[in-house]
């Protein structure tokens, strides 16, 4: 069985091998994480504006160095091997970061979530379940956003 499990890994590697960005993301389980709850707040509202998805792109560029010509291999990636992950399991790999690395998902999941100028309830909700998790105040993101 140990045989079988590293050989879908193997295969798994090997899938991404010639995709830089998506390999990284697959070899950093926070990165997919945070990629897989800012996904998540694009659709709390139950809609997909271009303003989000704007963002989301931005974040991605900004902070984590997936440029354009990456993100749509990444979003594949995050669709096909993140539908297993749950938004409380994608935030337990917070709990352990440093405070800044909390601080700037939130910010990230923030942004998103006011980029389309309506700040909706189940936006709200999620940023606020985040921070609950992630034992957050709401000065830690008002001083994430200074």
């Amino acid at each position: 069985m140990n045989k079988d499990r590293n050989g879908m890994i193997g295969r798994l590697r090997g899938l991404f091998a010639d995709r830089r960005a998506v390999r990284r993301v697959a070899d950093d389980p926070a990165l997919t994480a945070e990629l897989l709850l800012l996904f998540r707040m694009i659709l709390a509202d139950g809609k997909v504006d271009q303003r989000e998805l704007d963002a989301f792109r931005r974040i991605c560029g900004d902070a984590f160095n997936i440029g354009a010509d990456d993100l749509d291999e990444v979003i594949e990636y995050l669709h096909e091997f993140g539908y297993e992950t749950s938004g409380p399991q994608a935030l337990a790999m917070f709990q352990a970061l440093p405070d800044e690395r909390k601080r700037q998902l939130a910010r990230h999941l923030a942004d998103i979530a006011r980029s389309d100028t309506e700040l909706h309830a189940q936006e709200l909700k999620l940023l606020k379940r985040t921070m609950e998790i992630l034992k957050m105040e709401p000065d830690d993101l008002s001083s994430a956003t200074a």
